[in-house]
């Protein structure tokens, strides 16, 4: 990478983990926190506040990648930073579960997902994009295992409305970095043409990384409605779960780093890709499998380990795939699609997996996400990666 392409990566990446961090922090502990609240008796309520996120988020994320395309990436991703950090500070002055709704319905509308991936993949050329998205990947899986880590601490000294209000701080700080740490736009970017987002719809290969973004994203989260009570099962106390999560994502970023970008070098991105979407078609074999008797620690440790792997791969090259497919004029409407399709498929993993756990059971859950994961394989199969751009200059 050039200088200026590792100021970009490592600052976005920084504005994605700062703006992770806060989502990630209350995860763990909104269920249970919420109860306090008034109105919190309620659990479809506590479950529509929890998910009203994913709803605005999906919402939001195509307008703010047709408005980056138009007015530049760089201004909107600030105007969305600062949408997230009303939305905390709404979520911590909350009394009740309606004002924790609200507040949270704001955190998604600051839907700057697709904004930050655009920019990155306009201050990067191709042969560099892949290690780029793979940073921001790396910077939202270490703030998943360290929110697990970090939550029941910090909502033990602060409380939940302490800890939105940390994810407002985090939100401004993610302001801050956008102004003073990534580097400047292209001076035509705010007068770039304007792309069609029809051209975005009708786009085969676009369609098919949308409905993969949908499918692992969907099939991630469902899992997470099963995977803490089967650890629970085998014997490990949900404050210790960490002990699995974290050494799992960070051996798997070593895995990537060692495997995906050297075989993207040899032109061996296809298969790689292919691989992982069964990779992670297997794990949820094995998971039905752990789920049908007495789950052990060991083996749900190395499934989690290969999912993992599977899935930090994929995080990976996706969207630097829709960023080399889609027309540059459009690649701000493009990866709008593609967040939308994100955060559908997290919304949907967790209604239907909570569905599938409580009326049918978890080997059904387990069975649905295999299959999802084999219906993904026969879409993407025709893939074809597109070649790099010979003539990016290097900044």
């Amino acid at each position: 990478m050039t200088p200026v392409e590792r100021r970009a990566s490592i600052s976005l990446a920084t504005i994605f983990a700062l703006r992770m961090l806060g989502l990630f922090l209350v995860l763990p502990v909104f269920a249970l926190e919420a109860r306090k609240y008034t109105g919190g008796y309620n659990t479809a309520q506590i479950g529509l506040a929890m998910g009203i996120y994913g709803l605005t988020q999906a919402a939001l994320q195509l307008p703010y990648g047709l408005a980056s395309d138009r007015l530049g990436r760089k201004r909107v991703l600030i105007g969305g930073l600062l949408v997230f950090a009303a939305g905390s500070l709404v979520a911590a002055l909350a009394t009740s579960l309606q004002g924790l709704m609200i507040g949270r319905g704001l955190q998604g509308a600051g839907a700057v997902s697709a904004v930050v991936t655009a920019l990155l993949a306009d201050l990067t050329r191709d042969e560099v994009r892949t290690k780029a998205m793979a940073l921001v990947g790396a910077s939202i899986g270490l703030m998943f295992a360290l929110s697990l880590a970090l939550a029941p601490v910090v909502v033990a000294a602060v409380g939940l409305s302490g800890l939105f209000g940390l994810t407002c701080l985090l939100a401004l700080a993610g302001v801050a970095v956008v102004i003073w740490g990534v580097p400047p736009e292209a001076p035509n970017a705010p007068n770039r043409p304007r792309g069609k987002l029809s051209d975005v719809l009708a786009h085969k290969g676009l369609m098919r990384l949308n409905l993969g973004v949908f499918v692992l994203h969907a099939v991630q989260l469902s899992m997470w409605m099963a995977v803490p009570a089967m650890l629970v099962q085998a014997g490990l106390p949900k404050a210790h779960h960490w002990w699995i999560y974290l050494p799992a994502v960070l051996a798997s970023f070593g895995l990537m780093g060692g495997v995906l970008f050297r075989l993207e070098r040899k032109g061996h991105l296809r298969p790689v890709f292919l691989g992982c979407i069964v990779l992670i078609c297997l794990v949820q074999v094995g998971l039905l499998l752990q789920g049908s008797g007495t789950p052990t620690l060991t083996e749900l440790g190395l499934l989690l380990f290969t999912f993992f792997c599977g899935f930090n791969m994929l995080e990976a090259s996706q969207p630097s795939l829709v960023s080399r497919i889609a027309p540059p004029e459009a690649r701000g409407a493009a990866l709008g699609v593609y967040n939308t399709l994100q955060s559908l498929g997290l919304f949907t993993g967790g209604a239907l997996g909570g569905w599938l756990v409580s009326q049918v059971g978890i080997q059904a859950l387990f069975l649905t996400s295999a299959a999802a994961m084999l219906l993904w394989l026969i879409v993407a199969w025709p893939m074809t990666v597109p070649a790099k751009t010979a003539t990016s200059e290097r900044r």
